[in-house]
């Protein structure tokens, strides 16, 4: 399992993102967060193939999908903690700490 936790920035929506995978890399995401838009994708993010998820073409995924048709901000940052969920679940990728700061310099 990878828990990917989520501090999106200035609409203050922490997201929580849980990715099991079984041994055929079928994975579910589960997603605890305020955010109505960000927490219906959980109901669409079940049997998902975890290699065809984040070894495809970018935006051609069900998770680029899901987010194109339910985030209500295209810089939400929450789809990308999902791949990379993903990725650690399936073992195509170590954890690893990720960040973005962002200022007005």
């Amino acid at each position: 399992m990878a828990k990917v936790t989520v501090n999106p920035g200035i609409c203050g929506f922490k997201t929580v993102i849980n990715v099991v995978a079984d041994e055929n890399q079928s994975v579910n995401v589960s997603i605890e967060s305020d955010c109505a838009a960000v927490k219906a994708m959980e109901a669409e993010l079940k049997g998902l193939d975890g290699y065809t998820e984040v070894l495809g073409k970018f935006g051609t995924s069900k998770i680029s999908e899901t987010a194109t048709k339910l985030c209500r901000h295209a810089a939400c940052p929450v789809p990308s903690g999902i791949f990379k969920g993903v990725e650690v679940a399936c073992s195509l990728a170590l954890p690893a700490p990720v960040s973005m700061d962002i200022s007005n310099e």
